[in-house]
């Protein structure tokens, strides 16, 4: 296997955190073991704003939130976007596909219907954490 570059959209890394057992977390740390994990400096601040919400104070603690938040921010290859892009229905979701373009990722990991239609996106493979892990990693 090579070592592929990925990215997560947000709502794959709340699943991955707050369910260990959960296909978004075998998906995410399957990534993390083997290949690279990308992120930008706008999707970096969305998942440590939403993880700091206070519903997510009965699933875990703000001391596992903030290790998650520094394995992310210390391992995953930050992006610097030159490229942007507004191909989404929901513009909230092009950050993703900017972070994928610039940083030449195989991968976008999403359960989200909006970038999931896109699929492929140009050189990128668009898939929900299930199929991530039967293309890639079908004995985890």
């Amino acid at each position: 296997m090579t070592n592929k570059r990925i990215v997560f959209d947000t709502n794959v890394l709340i699943s991955a955190l707050l369910f260990e057992d959960s296909t978004p977390a075998r998906a995410f740390f399957a990534a993390f073991r083997h290949d690279s994990i990308l992120v930008s400096i706008d999707t970096l601040q969305e998942i440590q704003t939403v993880v700091q919400r206070k519903k997510f104070d009965k699933y875990v603690t703000r001391e596992e939130r903030d290790l998650f938040i520094a394995l992310l921010t210390t391992s995953a290859l930050l992006i610097e976007i030159t490229e942007t892009i507004t191909a989404s229905q929901d513009a909230k979701d092009d950050k993703f596909l900017e972070v994928a373009v610039n940083g030449e990722a195989a991968y976008i990991v999403t359960g989200d219907p909006d970038l999931l239609v896109l699929n492929p996106f140009r050189t990128v493979t668009i898939v929900s954490p299930a199929d991530f892990l039967r293309k890639e990693y079908p004995t985890t």
